[in-house]
This record gives C-alpha cells, sequence and structure tokens, in this order.
C-alpha cells in the first residue's frame, strides 16, 4: 500500500495551486490592469479556461489511459509556469495571458482525471478518503499561495514573477516520478483488456499477491459492460441507465459552485476591513481562512468512511445555506449594530468550513463511484464541463449581483445550497463501501432498469460472498 500513498502525493502535488480561490498577490500596475481580478485573488489561470480542459477529459483518458493523460498535462503547466517566470524580463503581459489560458487548461484536465485515476486506484474501503486526497492538496495549495503571497514575501512588484513561475515545480516533480508507478487496472483489463498487467499493477497497489477477489469483482464490472455494449461520449446523455447518476453529477456540481463559494472569498476580505482589521493585517487574516479550509479537508478526509458520502453533502450545503442567510443579516445590520461585523467573520469562517467536508471535496468522489468504467470518462468531462461553466458564471455575474441586491445576494446562494441538499436526500444514495457495480445496481431501481451481467456463471460479488483480509484491505 506504500507504493499507493506515494502515487498519491505525486499526483496530487502538482494540483495545489490550480483552483479558484482567495489570494494575495499584488502585483505591479501593468498586471492589474490588464488581468485585474484573476492575479490578485491568487488564481493562475484565467476564469472559464478549465472548461476547455475538461472538454479533452475523456478522449485523452480513452486513448493515453489516466496515467499517460496525467504526464502529458504536465506540459499545460510547465511551459506556462516558464512563460509567467520570465513575462517580467519580456515585458510583455500578452504572454501572461497566454501562459494563464494554457494553465486554465491544465486545471480543467487535472482537476478531473487524479479523482479519476485515484478511485479506480483504491480499494472500496478507502475510495471516499482517497478521493479526498486531491482536494485537501489544492487546499494546502492555495494556503501555500495565501503564503507566499504576502507582501513582505513575493506578494510585491519584485516577486510576483517567481511566485508565478513556482507552478511548475510539482509539475515537473510528477513528470519525473510518475512514470515509475502503475497505471489504473481498471483501464488496463477492461478498456485495454490486459488481464497480466491489471493483475500486477493491483498487486503492486496493495502491496500482496492474493487480488482475486478485486480481480474478480472488475471481471464482473467487464461482463455488466459488456452485456448492455459499450458507451460512447456521445451516448451518454440518452442512456437511460444512467439518467439519474448523470443528473446528479449535474446537480451536484452546479451546487458545488453556484453555492456561493467564489462569491464569499470576494466579500471576505470586505468584511474582514468592516470589522476593523487593518488594512495590512487583511493579508494575515485571509491566511487563516485558507488554515481552516485545510484543517477542515483533513477532518472530511478522516471521517469520510465513517459518515459516508451523503452525510458529509447534506452536513455540508446546510451549514452553508445556514451561513449564507446569517452573513446577509449580518451584513445588513453591521453599519447599525457594532458587533455586528465579527458576527459577518464568524459566518465567513462557518461557510467555508462547512464548504471544505462537504460540497468541495465529496462531488468528485462519488462522480467516480456512481459510473462504471467505459462511461467513466464521460461522466467525468460532463461533470468538470459543468463545474467550470458554473465557476465562470458566479465569477461574472456575482459583481453584478452584489451591485443590485447588496448583501441580500447571498439569499440566492442560501437557496441554492436548500435545493441541492434537497436533491441530495432525496435522490443521491450512500456509496460508501460499495463497489462500481453494486452502485449501478442500486441506481438500476431507480432508472427502472435491470443491470446485466453477462453470460458468466461468476456471482455478484457480496461482501458475505468473498470475505476479505480486514488487515489488508485496511492498511495504508
Amino acid at each position: 500500500m506504500s507504493v499507493l500513498f506515494w502515487m498519491i502525493y505525486f499526483i496530487c502535488l502538482p494540483r495545489t495551486e490550480t483552483d479558484h480561490s482567495p489570494g494575495t498577490v499584488h502585483a505591479d500596475n501593468c498586471i492589474r490592469i490588464i488581468v485585474p481580478v484573476w492575479v490578485q485573488r491568487g488564481s493562475d489561470q484565467l476564469p472559464g479556461t478549465g472548461f476547455f480542459g475538461s472538454l479533452m477529459v475523456a478522449p485523452l483518458v480513452n486513448h493515453l489511459g489516466r496515467k499517460g493523460t496525467l504526464l502529458f498535462n504536465n506540459i499545460f503547466s510547465i511551459v506556462p509556469a516558464v512563460m509567467m517566470g520570465a513575462s517580467e524580463v519580456a515585458k510583455s503581459y500578452e504572454i501572461i495571458i497566454v501562459a494563464r489560458f494554457i494553465v486554465g487548461i491544465c486545471a480543467g484536465l487535472s482537476s478531473n482525471v487524479v479523482p479519476m485515476y485515484l478511485g479506480e486506484l483504491s480499494p472500496k474501503n478507502l475510495r471516499g478518503a482517497l478521493g479526498i486526497v486531491p482536494q485537501l492538496f489544492i487546499t494546502i495549495g492555495i494556503l501555500s499561495a495565501q503564503v507566499l503571497g504576502i507582501r513582505n514575501i513575493l506578494g510585491n512588484n519584485e516577486g510576483w514573477p517567481l511566485m508565478l513561475g513556482l507552478t511548475g515545480i510539482p509539475a515537473l516533480i510528477e513528470l519525473l516520478l510518475l512514470p515509475f508507478f502503475p497505471e489504473s487496472p481498471r483501464y488496463m483489463l477492461i478498456q485495454k483488456g490486459d488481464e497480466k498487467k491489471a493483475k500486477k499493477a493491483l498487486q503492486r497497489l496493495r502491496g500482496w499477491d492474493d487480488v482475486d477477489a478485486e480481480m474478480t469483482e472488475m471481471r464482473l464490472e467487464d461482463q455488466s459492460e459488456r452485456a448492455e455494449g459499450r458507451l460512447t461520449v456521445f451516448s451518454l446523455l440518452s442512456q437511460r441507465s444512467l439518467r439519474w447518476q448523470l443528473i446528479s453529477v449535474v446537480v451536484m456540481n452546479m451546487g458545488q459552485q453556484l453555492s456561493g463559494v467564489n462569491a464569499i472569498y470576494y466579500y471576505a476580505d470586505s468584511i474582514y476591513s468592516s470589522a476593523g482589521v487593518n488594512e495590512n493585517d487583511v493579508q494575515f487574516v485571509t491566511v487563516g481562512t485558507g488554515a481552516v479550509n485545510v484543517v477542515m479537508t483533513v477532518a472530511a478526509v478522516f471521517i469520510v468512511e465513517k459518515s459516508g458520502r451523503r452525510l458529509l453533502l447534506l452536513l455540508g450545503f446546510g451549514i452553508c445555506c445556514v451561513a449564507c442567510v446569517l452573513l446577509t443579516m449580518a451584513l445588513s445590520l453591521q453599519e447599525s449594530v457594532s458587533w455586528m461585523p465579527y458576527v459577518s467573520i464568524a459566518c465567513v469562517i462557518v461557510y467555508v468550513m462547512g464548504h471544505a467536508i462537504g460540497p468541495s471535496p465529496i462531488p468528485n468522489v462519488v462522480t467516480t463511484e456512481m459510473f462504471r468504467q467505459s462511461a467513466r470518462s464521460a461522466a467525468f468531462m460532463v461533470s468538470g464541463s459543468v463545474h467550470w461553466l458554473s465557476n465562470f458564471t458566479v465569477g461574472l455575474v456575482f459583481p453584478f449581483m452584489e451591485r443590485g441586491l447588496g448583501p441580500y445576494s447571498f439569499i440566492v446562494f442560501a437557496v441554492i445550497c436548500l435545493l441541492t441538499l434537497v436533491y441530495v436526500w432525496v435522490v443521491v444514495p450512500e456509496t460508501k463501501k460499495k463497489t462500481f457495480l453494486e452502485v449501478s445496481q442500486m441506481f438500476g431501481k431507480r432508472n427502472k432498469i435491470e443491470i446485466k451481467l453477462g453470460d458468466s456463471d461468476l456471482p455478484l460479488k457480496d461482501s458475505k460472498e468473498i470475505p476479505e483480509d480486514p488487515e489488508k484491505v485496511t492498511a495504508f
């Protein structure tokens, strides 16, 4: 299992600064004019460009494999890092714009392929915890960017080219080390038909030779997909057996981004200032908020296999909904009530905590578990596209909402959180410790479709029929 640990570390490391997040980078005046919002907010990509990376997910992972796609994707991180680092010497802001467009493609690809790859590598009873690890590394990367972006470190006229160029270092590490790790065993067996390589990869990942139970489960999934026919990207939208899975993925990703997480961060600095925080100290409070984000994501890693995915989604969206309502009230009253700005700060922190334990990390975990092998790449392409389009929509629309509605704009986000919560409560089942085929059968009842197993005599594996060694399965 040590192989799996180091794979997670090196796979997730290059993705630590590819998410939209608050930051403290203060570039020179030229950059502020050309790229006003996304440089100062710590995002290393143009808003919306992750969408184009998401569109590349399905064709790349099906032809290059999961590991091959991640290796290829490093081009979209290393090249723009060099471009951004050299932009000041070249005296060209156009280089930064092009570079940040390219790195947005990297973000779109990695945000989908990394959880897909790790989900296929993981044993079922650790799939949720390992699936949250990419989000954990993203929050660590955000926190790192916030710390480095402090004015006295790299958030100044001299330091910003170095800070933007540093994003290529983790990608270079992955490019050097990932080739020594195995490809997804499921990809090798089900999509490539190479059982020998699949078994060898699985043995390396688990650290023992007896992987017959997992190989049997993969063969069952393969037979089931053959019985129903292989899916293409274009047939996913019309496949009745995947209807509710696809709707659920779209709703969860829209809820994740339209719940107002970027709006909260957009408002955070003004909230801190209104509470009396010195302008020079706001950056340190922002770092503190990033630290809370990391701590709560760590907590999600440790509790997801106990609590389940569904509970964390419900709890997270519920906390975000309440926090948005209270934040609206606090912002409306802060001019008349002297202590209300402190309530606003508390609401921001509580919102960040709620989003970190559920809405941020869980949708990718559930997307991995809801779909079988041939449909998973297309599903991630759809979910990733919805994710980045929703992200772009909030960034585009919220400034106008804030100007027109003021603090009441957060009521809109509260309603979205509530609607997403209701949908999860009614539709989304618990998927923890289930095989991919078992999850498909659970949705088969809602889709009114019987999941076929093919013509083989292999039984559908149930935890009672094929005993598993608890020490082996839970070792990490």
